[in-house]
């Protein structure tokens, strides 16, 4: 005997779903997340210390970090890794100029 039977439950049914092939269609679900803000980060690189080292950091000190002078910079995007790139100038403003994009399947493996 089924249990669900004694409690008088039957099973959900539910209809089959159809893809929505239609180009119009494609573009309006694209449209509505092409104004959706996401969070752009760059990281020059990383370093660990002990607590005892960074209660005495102060104006001046220098931090050495873990990445080479002349590596890239590491492209994030809402805390992914998107790309890689090198530090310019812009009018006075700083830029990054993407020298390597990790691929959509990279991406994913490094979700894993």
């Amino acid at each position: 005997m089924n249990p669900n039977d004694a409690l008088g439950a039957t099973p959900a049914r539910f209809e089959d779903l159809q893809p929505d092939a239609s180009a119009e269609a494609q573009d309006l679900s694209l449209d509505m997340i092409l104004d959706v803000p996401v969070a752009l980060s760059l990281e020059v690189g990383r370093t660990r210390m002990p607590i005892r080292n960074l209660l005495q950091l102060n104006r001046g000190s220098v931090i050495e970090l873990e990445r080479g002078a002349g590596e890239p910079l590491d492209v994030y995007v809402n805390g992914t890794l998107i790309a890689h790139g090198e530090v310019v100038v812009i009018n006075d403003r700083f830029g990054v100029r993407l020298t390597d994009v990790v691929s959509p399947s990279e991406r994913i493996r490094r979700l894993r």
